[in-house]
């Protein structure tokens, strides 16, 4: 009898951990835009890493490609790797992903799509991910904000909501300046609860005229930790490397 309860006391620690092993937001995220451009192929790198605290070193990395399809859509496949603080880097995920452009919100230069995911988790449980992409973008200012809403597959799981949101602004030629987001918004049941939470400033540019009419984007970025993140970081550094070409 004993030795039943603690198999079953280990059992939920071990889940438990599984659970909550998952990169912090913004580690290898990034804010989607809610435009499609037809024909345009890409290559993309994200990575993340989370700096002080007991979570110092924990890092993320994001492998993509991408094709817009059409006007309206997009597809993705992504390979995500994650190493744990101490711990050995290693892949975590497969996934497929998809963009589908609504167009703008009447006169209000808003524009709207709609994301959704299907991931193959290699040490869980696997998942879905739907998320409302708007964009505004006016003369040299782009501000986005993804809402997101991910379930995990495993039976009793709830849907876990959060969000993505960036805003950054032309200073000279093709560099930006701004500022991005990640964080939690808890459950349907429990919404807007203390959770974690990043925020800091980013700057981006791009370099054209590489080969199949292609274009080189950079962006990086430091994202405070607030609320419940720094219980175990103090902040994350972040660096997305994206190449797109026509195909």
């Amino acid at each position: 009898m004993v030795r039943t309860f603690w198999r079953t006391l280990l059992a939920g620690v071990a889940g438990t951990i599984a659970t909550s092993a998952l990169a912090a937001p913004g580690v290898g995220e990034k804010v989607y835009g809610a435009q499609v451009e037809a024909g345009v192929s890409e290559f993309e790198a994200r990575y993340g890493r989370l700096m002080g605290g007991a979570d110092d070193g924990e890092d993320g990395l994001v492998l993509e490609a991408a094709h817009g399809f059409s006007s309206r859509f997009y597809g993705a496949a992504l390979v995500e790797v994650e190493r744990e603080a101490g711990e050995h880097r290693e892949v975590e995920a497969v996934s497929v992903e998809g963009i589908y452009a609504l167009g703008q919100i009447g006169q209000s230069g808003i524009d709207v799509a709609l994301y959704g995911e299907y991931e193959v988790r290699l040490h869980d449980a696997d998942a879905i991910e739907a998320k409302l992409l708007l964009e505004k973008r006016a003369g040299g200012l782009d501000a986005r904000l993804n809402l997101i809403a991910q379930k995990s597959l495993r039976q009793g799981d709830r849907v876990q909501l959060g969000y993505a949101a960036s805003i950054d602004q032309a200073v000279l030629g093709d560099f930006r300046l701004g500022a991005a987001a990640f964080g939690e918004l808890g459950t349907f049941r429990d919404l807007a609860p203390h959770a974690e939470h990043f925020i800091g400033p980013i700057a981006k540019t791009e370099f054209e005229g590489l080969p199949g009419r292609g274009e080189l984007e950079l962006e990086t970025g430091y994202l405070f930790a607030l609320d419940r993140a720094r219980d175990d970081s103090r902040g994350q550094f972040r660096l997305l490397l994206e190449y797109e070409f026509h195909f």
